[in-house]
């Protein structure tokens, strides 16, 4: 039986999912669900039209699902999506974001301490870069768009399934839950501060990321223990933060890789 009204009641739960600030995420497309089965992420409810699934990719994720899914009309999975095109496929996961007593104490981590991030597509390239260059986990400030946001989640093209994410935490908290591993706060900021390709990047690290625009808080800045500074041309004023983020990342990475081949005589 294919879903043909949007009335349907699960058509209007999952539609609700498309400003999700809770633990249910709507993951829209193959990709992002073939992500979760990976990531072993209970599912509640997959959706996909009598199109989609008759595709070889798409039919190779159903195989993969512990029960059927439901049919639906491709207009309605269309209007219920938040995304241009979902390929004919959605589903519903239990996605919880658990507070800093669950998050990962690592020696020698990495941690992405975020204030005001309103955007969720910056959210997302901003848990992608941090995963793929070795972050520990990404701490959200209050204020800042929820990790669940579809949006949020296909720009992380699956980072956001797998990277430990706390949210509404503030770095003082932050800071209690790594204490014993003495963790250095670094603030990102666009100018004053210390070189990034000549500052001490060792030992556990928590990147402070502001907003574009209004940067970091005055509270965040007083807690810091240094500032870092990217250098770039001019006439340029500033960068984006996410690719700020990004950039100091990767410096990390690269001088810790270095250093593990090279070490110090």
């Amino acid at each position: 039986m294919v879903i043909t009204s949007p009335h349907n009641e699960t058509v209007k739960d999952i539609r609700r999912l498309r400003q999700s600030k809770g633990d249910r995420a709507l993951l829209e497309g193959p990709h992002l669900l073939s992500d979760a089965l990976d990531a072993k992420l209970p599912l509640e409810t997959v959706l996909v039209t009598p199109e989609a699934r008759q595709r070889p990719d798409v039919a190779a994720i159903l195989a993969r699902l512990p029960r059927p899914p439901l049919e639906v009309d491709a207009r309605i999975l269309d209007r219920l999506a938040d995304a241009d095109s979902p390929r004919g496929l959605v589903a519903v996961a239990r996605l919880p974001r658990p507070g800093l007593d669950a998050l990962p104490v690592v020696s020698q981590g990495v941690y992405v301490f975020a204030e005001g991030l309103q955007d969720p597509g910056n959210l997302g390239a901003l848990a992608r870069s941090t995963e793929a260059f070795g972050g520990s986990a990404l701490v959200l400030a209050p204020g800042s768009v929820h990790p669940n946001h579809p949006r949020a989640l296909r720009a992380s093209a699956g980072s956001l399934l797998r990277l430990p994410v706390a949210t509404r935490s503030s770095l003082d908290a932050l800071r209690t839950r790594l204490g014993a591993l003495e963790p250095r706060c670094l603030a990102l900021v666009p100018h004053g501060g210390d070189d990034l390709l000549g500052a001490d990047l060792s030992g556990t690290l928590v990147l402070l990321l502001g907003a574009e625009g209004p940067g970091l808080s005055a509270d965040a800045l007083d807690g810091a223990t240094g500032r870092l500074t990217i250098p770039f041309a001019s006439p340029v004023e500033s960068l984006n933060a996410t690719v700020a983020a990004a950039v100091a990342l990767f410096e990390i990475r690269r001088r810790r890789a270095t250093a593990a081949v090279n070490p110090p005589a």
